[in-house]
């Protein structure tokens, strides 16, 4: 029988490149869900092409337009209440959480607590709610399959290997625009230039978290939930040509390895296809043709924010989630034009600062904490 799929977030980058691995793999999966926020004509290409049962945008305006010119069977539904309305009533085996930011944190929670397979592309539930996130899965089964390029990467790594023997996690990261621009030229960075990432395509909120090093520090933050580690097990290590997408080390000295061009297909089909590989016909490595690979300790004065993560898993609680809705209010800040790059760490420092954390066990808490979060950065610009 065909997977049923949703897929949250389909209009992104994750969630085009999911739709290019079931396109590539027809007879494996069928799309029963799909849901974007305002890109139409994508949107409206994409319903016509898979023909999901149910497809939910959360723009108002936008669903009114949708609603004249979809026609067949799929049902469009509107509003944030619609995600976790598809996810609960539709029959599914795998649920693609690709959302950016925290939009993502309920219908992703909600695809646990049902005990379906999550193929987990967006990190900021994680980060957000990482004790309820695992405390859920654990009561429903569900099976959280990670799919960011690094996390796949140790769970492939670890696979059959005792927990007990990690020595630690290297979590690699590519160092982003900024990698070799002096410290003290950062105050003069465009949004442009933060936007021009060397080795992915993603979305702007996500570019711009790579050039600050904010979204490997989200990922440090992820990595302790996805794997239950201590902090001081999880390293991070800026690897320009992100060939090794991240590395295991254990008591033995050993160091497991994952590396494979940097296409998030790869991990999209592995997160879809787990405990199994499928053959793909997509460009393979040659290391002899990449050359050098490099590796570097990242630099805590240039990359602030990296730093900020590890002081959020120290403080505890809810200080995680008060640093990501802190950092969202602020890079959309900085997308709009309201605040420098080098405004956004300075922010979040202050925030992070200013805020006692409060038990990450309680849902309302978590969001409160992000709620507070927001308010509290705005009110320093």
């Amino acid at each position: 029988m065909k997977k049923r799929v949703i897929i949250l977030g389909s209009t992104g980058s994750i969630g085009q490149s999911c739709l290019d691995v079931i396109r590539r793999n027809k007879k494996r999966f069928e799309v029963v869900g799909i849901t974007a926020h305002s890109n139409l004509a994508s949107f409206q290409r994409q319903i016509d092409e898979f023909k999901p049962r149910i497809a939910s945008i959360s723009n108002g305006a936008s669903y009114l337009r949708m609603k004249k010119n979809v026609s067949g069977k799929t049902r469009i539904l509107a509003g944030e209440e619609s995600l976790i309305e598809m996810v609960e009533s539709l029959d599914v085996d795998v649920v693609v959480s690709g959302i950016v930011g925290s939009a993502g944190l309920m219908p992703t929670l909600a695809a646990i607590r049902k005990g379906v397979r999550v193929a987990l592309a967006n990190k900021e539930p994680m980060v957000m709610a990482g004790k309820i996130m695992t405390n859920a899965a654990k009561e429903s089964g569900a099976a959280i399959i990670p799919v960011d390029s690094e996390h796949s990467a140790i769970w492939q790594c670890l696979n059959g290997e005792p927990r007990e023997r990690i020595k630690k996690v290297i979590l690699t990261a590519s160092g982003g625009p900024f990698l070799k621009r002096p410290t003290s030229e950062l105050g003069k960075v465009t949004l442009k230039e933060a936007l021009k990432h060397p080795k992915w395509k993603m979305g702007s909120k996500i570019t711009v978290d790579s050039s600050t090093l904010m979204n490997k520090g989200l990922e440090v933050i992820e990595a302790k939930w996805l794997f239950n580690l201590p902090t001081e097990k999880i390293d991070v290590m800026i690897h320009p040509q992100s060939i090794v997408h991240s590395m295991v080390e254990f008591d033995d000295t050993s160091v497991i390895a994952q590396m494979g061009m940097p296409d998030m297909r790869v991990p999209i089909a592995y997160a879809l296809s787990y405990p199994d590989r499928w053959p793909a016909t997509l460009r393979g490595l040659d290391l002899v043709k990449e050359g050098k690979l490099e590796f570097f300790k990242p630099d805590a004065g240039k990359f602030p924010c990296l730093g900020l993560a590890y002081a959020a898993l120290k403080k505890g609680g809810t200080s995680s989630a008060t640093l990501n809705a802190a950092n969202e209010a602020a890079v959309e800040l900085f997308l709009g034009g309201k605040i420098r790059y080098i405004d956004i760490p300075r922010l979040l420092k202050k925030v992070l600062g200013k805020t006692a954390p409060k038990q990450d066990d309680n849902l309302s808490a978590v969001l409160e904490a992000g709620d507070a979060a927001r308010e509290l950065l705005l009110s320093y610009v």
